[in-house]
């Protein structure tokens, strides 16, 4: 079972990917350095270090979805 509290939603707007909050710093609206073929290659199984722009801080995105990055720590609750 994939533990809900490691896993963060995004939104692609206009081929950008964003989400609505950092989990870390809690700045709005953050673009995120991924790209739509880079979301395609972690859902197939490929890992990839994300680092949030906007407070540096580090997770290991081990899979997605259309909705939610999981990741290799939990990002809820902090």
């Amino acid at each position: 079972m994939i533990p809900f509290a490691n896993t963060w939603p995004y939104d692609i707007i206009m081929k950008d990917i964003y989400v609505a909050e950092c989990p870390f710093c809690h700045s709005p609206n953050v673009l995120l350095p991924l790209r739509i073929h880079e979301l395609e290659s972690i859902h197939e199984g490929k890992k990839k270090l994300l680092v949030f722009p906007c407070c540096h801080n580090k997770v290991t995105v081990i899979d997605t979805d259309r909705d939610y990055l999981l990741t290799d720590q939990a990002l809820r609750n902090r």
